[in-house]
């Protein structure tokens, strides 16, 4: 094994690779208008961010984002939250559309394709190492210690790894490990998953996070690109081609998770369907989340929108704006209105006589006189009616809204329009 003797950190030799490309079809109707990572969260912030700012945090300052599907709404937003970076201090931020490149019909095939396409402009920042992350999950990770284990135990690539129970490890690609942690069998979504040696109760579960020497990467890809059986993928193609002849280890989430104080489990979640996309929100309104987005040392970096301060306006019987257990953002205005364990995001206004029970509400809606919802997640720019009611009658709200197996409610504009 070999130890990392310079005080150099190895994120400033280092490139984060954001694959932003996935639709995420099952967050259903809410990715109609934006790809998954640019999927709003948490208040203020897109899914997106919370990669990008680990990265930033970890010390990284050469960032690549590819992009694919609908892609406008992410790119504008990293425009708007993302042009920090100075070329003057070796820093650089590159967006990556898929743009036929290669040759006039390929777009990104895979994700190992769509780090393939963009070698050219890799090799211009000539970073000595490669980050290869997914753009679509919420979680908090310092990757200079993942890339330290990486340079230490002398391996081809290391990949990030969640400690999961293994009748939960069926929909991941599934690490085979010996007792050193290196990789022995990469299986995608096995049926029954092996164990952890030692706790044949736990299982591996890939994060989408890789790291490799960039030379070495390069070799990979371009072998890759020449297979015609091949995928183009990371998870399919690449790293168990590396187990097989090469030297792969397993780096365990646990080792570089970033916990604030009072947070008491390594907080990893996958937003992609519509009930964990709600649980994740509510999650933070909790007196003490599992995730805390106030820790003001490792941020969560995001759209510094110039608006106005939250409002809470009325105070008689039966017409108070008030809001419990909630997160609330800059630009809303409480007007009469009850707001309990909910997310209102920039720009809500929710009218006198108005309630919010267990709801996620995206970026300026407006919420009509007298209207109730609970357990519901609205899309941005909805307008809900005076008086409407979404929560309560199940049959009703099937009719005209999208409804979950646990009975999540998805309300979008193109919906309250067919019902005009």
């Amino acid at each position: 094994m070999r130890e990392v003797r310079s005080n150099r950190p190895l994120a400033r030799d280092a490139m984060a690779y954001v694959l932003a490309g996935g639709r995420g079809s099952r967050l259903m109707e809410l990715t109609d208008r934006r790809a998954k990572p640019a999927v709003y969260f948490g208040g203020k912030s897109r899914i997106i961010d919370f990669a990008l700012s680990n990265a930033i945090n970890s010390g990284i300052r050469r960032i690549g984002v590819a992009t694919q599907y609908k892609a406008h709404s992410l790119i504008r937003h990293m425009q708007r939250a993302w042009n920090f970076m100075r070329p003057e201090r070796n820093e650089s931020f590159d967006i990556l559309p898929a743009s036929q490149r290669v040759s006039e019909s390929q777009w990104y095939e895979g994700t190992a394709d769509a780090v393939y396409q963009n070698i050219d402009i890799i090799e211009a920042h000539a970073p000595r190492y490669m980050v290869i992350l997914a753009g679509d999950h919420i979680y908090k990770m310092d990757y200079e210690l993942m890339l330290q284990q990486h340079v230490n135990s002398g391996a081809d690539v290391t990949v990030g790894c969640l400690v999961v129970p293994r009748e939960e490890a069926s929909g991941f690609g599934v690490m085979h490990v010996d007792d050193k942690d290196t990789i022995t069998a990469f299986v995608e979504k096995p049926k029954d998953p092996p164990g952890i040696p030692g706790n044949e109760s736990m299982a591996l579960a890939s994060m989408g996070i890789y790291v490799f020497e960039t030379k070495f990467l390069f070799e990979q890809l371009r072998r890759d690109a020449e297979d015609p059986s091949s995928k183009r993928d990371f998870g399919g193609d690449i790293i168990p081609y590396i187990v097989k002849h090469g030297k792969a280890v397993a780096h365990r989430f646990t080792d570089s998770c970033i916990r604030a104080a009072e947070e008491i489990e390594e907080y990893w979640r996958d937003v992609g369907t519509l009930d964990a996309y709600f649980d994740a929100n509510l999650d933070l309104t909790d007196t003490v989340p599992k995730l805390n987005l106030y820790d003001r040392e490792w941020p969560i970096w995001t759209d510094a929108v110039v608006a106005a301060p939250a409002k809470f306006v009325h105070d008689e019987e039966g017409r108070r704006g008030h809001a419990i257990a909630s997160l609330v953002s800059g630009d809303c205005i409480v007007s009469g209105a009850d707001v309990r364990r909910s997310l209102l995001f920039t720009g809500v206004k929710m009218g006198s006589f108005s309630s919010a029970n267990e709801a996620v509400i995206l970026p300026y809606c407006n919420v009509g006189r007298g209207a109730r919802l609970n357990r519901v997640i609205v899309d941005s720019g909805v307008r809900i009616p005076e008086g409407m009611v979404i929560g309560e009658d199940p049959e009703l709200d099937a009719r005209r809204f999208r409804i979950t197996e646990r009975g999540i409610i998805l309300v979008t504009r193109d919906m309250m329009a067919k019902l005009v």
